[in-house]
């Protein structure tokens, strides 16, 4: 039985919580892959290491002095180094990451080098071998994740290991050099190495206590979500709702491997099950809720256009040749609404409405920024009635106008659009009325 555990960078901020990680590897015997994060903050204030390394990068492109930023890296790992009382130095990684920039300053390599010093330190820690992920994980010629080759290679690299680290975040490009995922890409490498070696569970281990029914920083205490579905999980994670990739589900959810979300500071909890199925029911008739802010609605009317089959198409167009994303299409007899984010429509925006004015040849064009969205989701959802009533109610009670609303035929999620003087006081709204009221 294989576990692959995944700490992130507020798992090993410092040497006390190293400690609490080796504790927890040792507790379980089936624990035998560690894929850790970058050092993340060890206080309110405190800097990620990632970040000063961007910031390091930043300054060496333009030619200027990255010293400063690069000797508080260096300080926080031999901090590290010394509060474990490891007789080790990362001094030759060092020097090859200064003369690097020096000589030809690379942005994915030099945020990469967070995770790969703090594998170095993990390995040395536990006594287990390091595996360097860009020898083991690769990404294609258009730059996206190569399955095949990099489960091929990983796979068989594993076997030859009985216990090994492999840093999070990185890996190869088409062209040999290093290439990383996204922010908080660690968590899909724990789930690309679980896969490879076929675990029972992918362990994802936190800050918090499992995933949280709403954000902290808008409910006070929201319960913690004990199993949720990949689904639920990927509805959540698009309207914003984090503490895992959302990208890390993919490879273990093909592969039938769970995820447990586990608390580092507090390892005797649960945590949350991250599943394909699940017979369990939510304590709740909601899993959880979930939002972002700054939408724009453009409301395309024009009379029959049920009637053109292209016309919709034509609006579409528009948005791609700009290549930007419909966040949401809802449609009525005689209007067509289309919900995209401003960051990404603003600047383009006399122009779309300029091409859809020509090419759809609308009566009228509305467009209304300042809109957020909020997903409530769950999968007990479909066999509760009154679902939908309860959420307009507990908004209508708070004096919160709804904008839109949007519920698929999955039943699974049901999406209201406020405007975003109203976005907290709405998530706290629907919250009481579903979980406070439900307890």
């Amino acid at each position: 039985m294989i576990k692959v555990v995944k700490f992130g960078g507020s798992s090993l901020a410092d040497a006390k919580q190293f400690q609490k990680v080796r504790n927890i590897i040792e507790s379980d015997d089936s624990r035998v892959y560690a894929v850790p994060s970058a050092p993340g903050k060890r206080y309110d204030a405190d800097i990620k290491i990632t970040d000063l390394l961007y910031e390091c990068y930043e300054l060496a492109s333009t030619g200027k002095n990255f010293y400063e930023p690069f000797l508080a890296v260096k300080d926080r790992y031999n901090e590290i180094i010394l509060g474990l009382g490891l007789n080790f130095s990362l001094k030759d990684s060092f020097d090859e990451i200064e003369n690097k920039l020096l000589s030809s300053p690379e942005k994915d390599y030099t945020a990469s080098r967070g995770e790969y010093l703090n594998g170095l330190v993990m390995s040395n820690y536990l006594g287990w071998d390091f595996i360097d992920a860009a020898d083991v994980i690769f990404f294609d010629e258009n730059g996206n994740f190569d399955s095949a080759k990099t489960n091929a290679v990983l796979s068989s690299e594993l076997e030859k290991h009985e216990h090994a680290v492999i840093p999070g975040f990185y890996g190869t490009d088409f062209d040999g050099k290093i290439k990383t995922f996204s922010r908080g890409g660690s968590d899909i490498t724990g789930s690309i190495v679980a896969a490879a070696c076929r675990a029972v569970v992918y362990e994802n281990w936190t800050d918090v206590s499992g995933l949280l029914t709403a954000d902290p920083h808008i409910v006070s205490n929201p319960a913690v979500m004990r199993n949720i579905t990949y689904r639920e999980l990927r509805e959540l994670a698009y309207m914003g709702a984090s503490v895992i990739h959302e990208d890390a589900i993919f490879p273990v959810k093909k592969a039938g491997i769970p995820i447990n979300i586990r608390n580092t500071n507090k390892p005797e909890d649960p945590g949350t099950w991250i599943v394909e199925n699940t017979a369990r029911r939510s304590k709740y008739t909601i899993t959880g809720i979930a939002g972002r802010k700054n939408f724009c609605s453009i409301v395309i009317a024009k009379d029959l256009m049920h009637s053109q089959p292209d016309f919709y198409r034509k609006v579409v167009q528009c948005f791609e040749e700009k290549n930007i994303p419909l966040e949401h299409l809802l449609s009525g007899i005689d209007t067509m609404t289309v919900i995209v984010h401003e960051s990404k429509f603003i600047d383009n925006e006399q122009e779309i409405l300029s091409r859809i004015s020509k090419l759809a040849q609308p009566e009228s064009l509305e467009v209304e920024s300042g809109i957020s969205l909020i997903a409530v989701v769950g999968r007990s959802m479909k066999s509760q009635t009154g679902t939908a009533s309860k959420i307009f109610s507990a908004l209508a009670d708070a004096r919160i106008n709804i904008r839109m609303i949007d519920q698929g035929a999955s039943e699974l999620n049901i999406i209201v659009g406020v405007l975003n003087e109203d976005f907290e006081r709405a998530i706290r709204s629907i919250y009481h009325i579903f979980v406070d009221v439900e307890k």
